[in-house]
């Protein structure tokens, strides 16, 4: 296996391990100052950056199961956090999409989780954040896009 592939596999598997562990969720809610149940947050969170957005997407995007993550919506829903309407494109399909109460909390995570970084990020350049994050969305968009054509065949 190529050296650097390698690498950047363990580096992303290392993030992903520290990224589904139940503390870093806990300390994130604490400081945002909300009352939301971990397993919650991370789908409200995608349903405020990718929606309205579709129950079978979502739980794509998650990598959950569709019936979980559509509980798990309903509980969101039940909250006032996010409301459930017809698609445009298909009116069969059910959107997800975040209220104003649901972006209030969104915004209250994203000015925590910056809050938290702070530290992490203090010996970063501004241009290597910029590359890291430019890298990361590339990779990410890569990888979605090599999924969406490997399910076209």
């Amino acid at each position: 296996m190529n050296t650097l592939l390698r690498e950047i596999h363990g580096a992303l598997r290392d993030l992903n391990g520290f990224m589904n562990r139940r503390q870093p969720d806990e300390t994130l809610i604490g400081e945002a100052g909300v009352s939301l149940d971990r397993a919650l947050f991370p789908l409200l969170v995608r349903i405020e950056r990718r929606g309205p957005i579709g129950v079978v997407d979502l739980a794509d995007l998650a990598g959950r199961d569709h019936s979980t993550v559509s509980r798990q919506v309903a509980k969101l829903e039940s909250l006032g956090l996010v409301t459930r309407r017809p698609a445009q494109n298909d009116r069969r399909i059910r959107e997800a999409a975040v209220t104003e109460k649901g972006l209030a909390i969104t915004e209250a995570l994203d000015r925590a989780r910056e809050r938290l970084a702070a530290p992490l990020q203090a010996s970063w350049s501004k241009e290597d954040l910029a590359d890291l994050a430019r890298l990361l969305r590339r990779l990410a968009d890569d990888v979605a896009e090599r999924q969406a054509q490997d399910g076209k065949t």
